[in-house]
């Protein structure tokens, strides 16, 4: 079957979301980039290994990075005693996201420890010196539209540009009202999004199978594909099930490459012109 003309193909950044989260995600990003068809790397900037991340992103510098927020599920930027009211005595943010969601909207002064933990976590990426390509917050968090209000006005500081809509096909019908808020929200700020993502009914499961399933009926439009690759699994207790192995070689997949050779215009993320 021949390739379609590029300029009829679908556009399609690959990303892998919790770069810095473990060793072995960072490995498996290198490889997905130097090996495979992944271009773009969402950075978890208070995770254990994002020190490791960075260094890796400067010796890769055609990989798009962008801030993975942590807002849930994750360690804090600021320190306890500044947000008490967002974690533990740790520093760890809890995965209650219905209970957190109603205080970040109803609670001032929560709002206000939400707002400068935002600020913290676009801080220490500016300190990275690493250009910023795009954000989105681990678990879709953003969609809350408290923290999207945050995260836009914050972002403006720090050249924010790009944000990922958590829209994809074949998603529950009473999440369209938000994601069309959402994307209106995105548009009037100025900011460039993606039409569809694919990797939420997945998560966890992208594999090559899944993928190959995926490309085939890749809309019009730009789409973002992401993934949790790692060279193992085993990275936390929230991800037991998570296949990370076998969405690594997924994106080594020669018949992955070919797929996406022959359907669509991979782009370097949001940043490219051609995901414009």
């Amino acid at each position: 079957m021949s390739a379609q003309p590029v300029a009829a193909r679908p556009r399609l950044i690959v990303t892998a979301d919790d770069f810095g989260l473990h060793a072995a995600v960072n490995q498996a990003v290198e490889r997905g980039y130097r090996e495979g068809v992944l271009r773009a790397a969402s950075l978890m900037v208070t995770a254990p290994a994002a020190d490791e991340a960075v260094a890796l992103a400067r010796r890769l510098p055609g990989l798009a990075v962008g801030l993975h927020l942590v807002l849930a599920d994750g360690q804090s930027a600021l320190s306890p005693a500044r947000i008490p009211d967002l974690v533990d005595a740790q520093g760890r943010f809890d995965n209650a996201m219905v209970r957190a969601g109603f205080r970040f909207f109803f609670l001032p002064s929560v709002r206000r420890q939400l707002a400068a933990e935002i600020r913290a976590q676009f801080e220490r990426y500016a300190a990275t010196g690493l250009s910023l390509d795009h954000v989105n917050a681990h678990k879709h968090f953003h969609l809350h539209p408290t923290v999207l209000s945050l995260l836009l006005s914050i972002g403006r500081d720090f050249g924010l540009r790009a944000v990922r809509l958590p829209a994809e096909p074949g998603m529950g019908p009473w999440l369209r009202p938000w994601l069309a808020l959402m994307r209106r929200r995105l548009r009037r700020a100025g900011v460039r999004c993606n039409d569809h993502v694919f990797g939420i009914r997945h998560s966890g499961g992208m594999d090559e199978t899944t993928v190959l399933n995926l490309l085939r009926q890749l809309p019009s439009g730009l789409s973002e594909l992401y993934l949790h690759p790692a060279v193992h699994g085993d990275l936390t207790a929230g991800m037991t099930d998570y296949r990370h192995a076998d969405e690594l070689a997924a994106l080594l997949s020669p018949r992955v490459r070919h797929a996406i050779d022959e359907r669509c215009q991979l782009c370097h993320g949001f940043g490219d012109p051609a995901a414009a």
